[in-house]
């Protein structure tokens, strides 16, 4: 199975567990909806596992948050617990990417470094994950609105494909603020390599 292929097909299962959610919650009670994504989250990590012989540490991570909300969610009778996964898992990813462009070179100017060459500018990479952390984090806000106040239909949307939409908005954004933001910076170059 070729490399693209198996990351369509994870992709998709990654969407199971909400889904089986929004699918029990709609007909059962809430433990047996909260059991459900409970086990597809479990099911999920075992697939990772066995077609990959790894499993990659936002998976782990997302995993235990699942597992520990899930269990709140339980004991409490309220699966509203279950539905604030994406909010705890976009203020943390947000906040340590945030984090670490503050202080230091940044999570994706260290994992860019590692795999290619020539590299781009390093204020481009610093400002590209800035702007990132900052759509994890308020992105991580607007599921919390969504679990508290929409229907778990609108959860289900939005924690899927309104994520990804959001995300494709958010990089072409971004593409035409670099495109902007280089083009400045070589007009200054260019001014100053004529001053000398």
């Amino acid at each position: 199975m070729h490399d693209k292929q198996m990351s369509k097909q994870f992709f998709l299962i990654s969407f199971l567990p909400a889904i089986a959610y929004w699918y029990l919650e709609a007909n059962y009670s809430v433990q047996i909806a909260v059991s459900g994504g409970l086990i597809l989250a479990t099911i999920e990590l075992l697939i990772e596992k066995t077609f990959i012989k790894h499993i990659h540490a936002i998976s782990k991570f997302n995993f235990f948050l699942v597992l520990f909300l899930g269990l709140i969610a339980l004991l409490g009778n309220d699966g509203i617990w279950f539905k604030l996964q994406p909010f705890f898992t976009g203020i943390i990813i947000g906040g340590y990417m945030l984090y670490k462009t503050k202080n230091g070179d940044g999570l994706m100017w260290d994992m860019i470094n590692s795999i290619n060459k020539p590299l781009p500018p390093k204020n481009i990479i610093a400002s590209l994950e800035k702007h990132l952390s900052l759509l994890f984090i308020v992105y991580g806000f607007f599921m919390a609105g969504i679990a508290l106040w929409a229907s778990t239909g609108s959860w289900l949307f939005c924690k899927t494909l309104g994520f990804y939409i959001a995300f494709g908005i958010f990089l072409l954004c971004e593409i035409i603020f670099i495109r902007i933001k280089l083009k400045k910076e070589f007009v200054v170059n260019d001014n100053r390599d004529k001053r000398f």
